[in-house]
């Protein structure tokens, strides 16, 4: 992208998000003994911006103790099988992926958040057609040794417009990501292929003075995004945004179609705004 269309984008970034704890994003010329390490040397000027991190996997098992404490039930390692209205509620039959026990419980209200799997969860439980779907987007990453000694990530702009993030890993390693990849189905989206790798080395080799090969990966993997199919043909440009569907049918059934975990509290609210008059309770 053109460096007006950049820097557009970052003012909108810095002004929309109200910067109330991070700095603003500035232009840095290159040289520079910190942001321009690792880069090669006819790269000539970079602009820096702040954000956030998390640990997914802790943020996920702290939201799920969070809920036990208020009264959740929280069942792991579990599978939904089917769920069928009976008296104006729901009753789920559910199964122990361990040991294979099945036990029913009942509900009030089924809200479908199974992501990539969303429209499996649909075809057992009667709920109205709405045309709702997800589009899966495989995005694989690979680990390298560190490319710089430093601790900020970079973000690298790449022939077919779209950005490929290094990022610092671990302390010793870069974590080098992600790809587009259209699949239909959550399985396909396990493994990198060696097309991705080839395709992640050769966009980042175009910025880092010392190339790095396949013979540096030293471990990959791979994710599935469950986006909202708004009709796009080019992965990267479908929305990143959600979609709720809501079907209030005898007892009412929601399903969520896309969204993201930077926005997952933001979901959730707009989740319970829309089940709390059904329920009776605000």
């Amino acid at each position: 992208r053109p460096v007006w269309m950049i820097r557009i984008g970052l003012w909108m970034y810095d002004h929309l998000g109200k910067r109330r704890s991070l700095p603003g994003s500035h232009t840095v010329p290159f040289p520079h003994t910190e942001y321009s390490a690792a880069l090669k040397p006819e790269i000539r000027s970079g602009i820096v911006f702040s954000d956030c991190r998390v640990d997914d996997a802790r943020l996920t098992i702290l939201t799920a103790m969070s809920a036990r404490e208020k009264g959740a039930t929280i069942l792991t390692r579990t599978k939904f099988l089917a769920g069928r209205r009976e008296n104006g509620a729901w009753a789920a039959d559910l199964e122990d992926v361990h040991n294979g026990a099945r036990r029913a419980v009942a509900a009030t209200a089924i809200v479908n958040a199974a992501g990539p799997w969303v429209s499996q969860v649909l075809q057992g439980v009667p709920h109205k057609v709405t045309g709702a779907k997800v589009r899966l987007v495989k995005g694989s990453h690979i680990v390298v040794p560190k490319v710089h000694s430093l601790g900020h990530a970079c973000i690298l702009q790449n022939t077919d417009k779209r950005v490929v993030f290094v990022i610092p890993f671990e302390g010793k390693w870069s974590l080098i990501g992600t790809t587009d990849v259209p699949v239909a189905t959550p399985e396909e989206a396990v493994d990198i292929t060696p097309a991705e790798t080839r395709y992640l080395i050769e966009a980042v080799n175009r910025y880092l003075v010392k190339p790095i090969s396949e013979a540096d990966v030293v471990w990959t993997f791979a994710g599935v995004r469950p986006l909202y199919d708004d009709g796009q043909s080019d992965p990267s440009s479908i929305t990143r945004d959600y979609v709720l569907d809501l079907d209030t049918s005898a007892a009412p059934l929601l399903s969520i179609y896309g969204g993201k975990l930077t926005t997952y509290r933001k979901l959730a609210e707009d989740v319970v705004d829309q089940l709390a008059p059904l329920l009776g309770n605000r």
